[in-house]
């Protein structure tokens, strides 16, 4: 290998650089996973006294190289100017370098090449993908523009001068179909108003002024058409009388008596033509027959329908009968139903009078409790005046009857024979629980009422002292009787 000579200022240095296998056993150097748009290699295992000449010098036959970033450790980055530069820089990987023939392991080393993760690199395949979908984008949106439908001309908005352009279009044969796209955009977009209602109505109206016109025309054309196959149909029928014309002229020929004059040729050519001519009349006959057939079947068709009317309109007429009596039944049920209601509605119509009679007994029998109470009153009323005007006290008055019924006499034989037994009294309540196992129905105030109307028999008197303070009743009926 030849050496390779720099130039320094301080002195001039020779250099040799070998490139080598160490193995060929050894397997392939470990690289990490490509990053996108690697443009950048790292080379790992340089000489200490590498210099970057020599790395230029070794890594410019891969390709055109943009930029070096040597490192004080023995290491680089590369950065190529394409990305399948980077590929041919990967053989490299694995070789070991010697500078000169010095064996100083300063001077030596083993290269180690892998992909390196670069920011410029990064940056420039972005962009180039953006412009990739930018370029795809406008490719798609081309497409969809071609193959879009033509957009529809833009409908000018409505406004009265241009309503009457409008409507001086609708009146011109030639304008009629866009004056009428305009008029029925206006009134989809609801420009119609109160306002505009007339000016809408007389363009409407403009619009079925075509009709007769339409109508006429459509009548023109099918009076031609028919008038077309007419002549068709003679023109047709000319033509084949001519063709059976010429087809008998064949015949004839073929026959015996002027066909051995012929030569084998002139026969060949007869006997073609013929052929041509049965074949044209054939599908002519044919068609002819397809004609007639179709008409045909239109005829039976509407011989058909005809019959499936009739057929509707009678079973139509006989339906009628059954939903007559069906109504009919209708109408009875529904009469049954108002007669029960009817007779529902009387019982209660009764009931209510017999409630309203029983009332008025009954109010008659409370006025009569009511008079026999006003009269009582009276009653009781002179007899308080008539105690008065005598002096008589008042206590002797309310004294002389302070037992009313037969059931209070009760009451006070049983209270008197309890508190009896109960010499030092008993309270209301203990009295009163007592006279609830005979009867529920007794009142602790009537008791209490009873008791204090009977000043004679029962007497209060207040037992115990501060919290204990009782009231309890006696019984001072001895006494009392002592004292009346």
């Amino acid at each position: 290998i030849q050496p390779i000579c720099y130039e320094t200022e301080m002195s001039i240095l020779e250099a040799t650089w070998l490139l080598g296998l160490e193995s060929k056993n050894l397997p392939p150097p470990a690289t990490r996973e490509r990053p996108p748009g690697c443009k950048t290699v790292f080379v790992g295992g340089l000489p200490e006294n590498g210099t970057e000449q020599i790395i230029v010098e070794v890594f410019e036959q891969c390709g055109e190289i943009i930029a070096i970033r040597k490192s004080k450790k023995n290491f680089c980055h590369i950065r190529f100017a394409e990305e399948y530069m980077v590929d041919k820089a990967l053989y490299l990987s694995g070789y070991r370098i010697r500078l000169g023939s010095s064996t100083d392991k300063k001077d030596t080393g083993r290269l180690h090449v892998d992909f390196a993760q670069a920011r410029d690199d990064l940056y420039e395949w972005e962009c180039k993908q953006r412009m990739l979908a930018r370029e795809e984008r406008h490719r798609r949106r081309m497409e969809e523009e071609r193959l879009r439908p033509p957009s529809p001309p833009p409908v000018v908005h409505y406004s009265d001068h241009e309503c009457s352009i409008v409507a001086e279009k609708l009146k011109d044969d030639s304008k009629f179909s866009e004056a009428v796209q305009t008029l029925l955009t206006w009134i989809e977009r609801g420009e119609v108003n109160r306002r505009s209602a007339n000016n809408f109505y007389s363009m409407i109206q403009s619009a079925n002024s075509h009709v007769r016109r339409l109508v006429n025309e459509k009548a023109a054309h099918e009076k031609d058409m028919e008038e077309a196959k007419e002549k068709f149909k003679q023109a047709l029928s000319g033509i084949l009388i001519q063709f059976e014309q010429i087809v008998a002229v064949y015949h004839s020929a073929s026959k015996q008596k002027a066909w051995d004059h012929f030569t084998k040729a002139q026969r060949k050519n007869i006997s073609v033509w013929c052929k041509q001519a049965e074949v044209t009349l054939v599908s002519q006959a044919e068609a002819l027959k397809e004609e007639n057939d179709s008409l045909r079947w239109q005829l039976d068709a509407y011989r058909n329908e005809v019959e499936l009317l009739k057929q509707e309109q009678g079973k139509a007429h006989r339906e009628d009968d059954p939903n007559k009596e069906q109504q009919l039944k209708l109408l009875q049920q529904a009469l049954q139903g108002m007669q029960q209601h009817l007779l529902k509605v009387q019982e209660e119509y009764k009931r209510k009078e017999a409630e309203l009679e029983k009332i008025k007994d009954d109010k008659l029998q409370v006025e009569k409790m009511l008079e026999n109470l006003k009269e009582k009153e009276s009653c009781a009323s002179r007899l308080c005046t008539s105690n008065q005007d005598s002096d008589y006290p008042l206590e002797k008055t309310l004294n002389s009857c302070p037992v009313k019924s037969e059931r209070e006499a009760l009451l006070v034989g049983i209270i008197s024979t309890f508190l009896h037994v109960h010499p030092f009294g008993a309270s209301i309540e203990y009295i009163c629980s007592y006279l609830h196992r005979l009867d529920n129905k007794i009142c602790t105030s009537d008791v209490e009422c009873l008791m204090s109307r009977l000043q004679h028999t029962f007497k209060q008197e207040m037992t115990g002292v501060g919290a204990s303070l009782e009231k309890r009743w006696k019984f001072c009926g001895f006494e009392g009787l002592k004292l009346t």
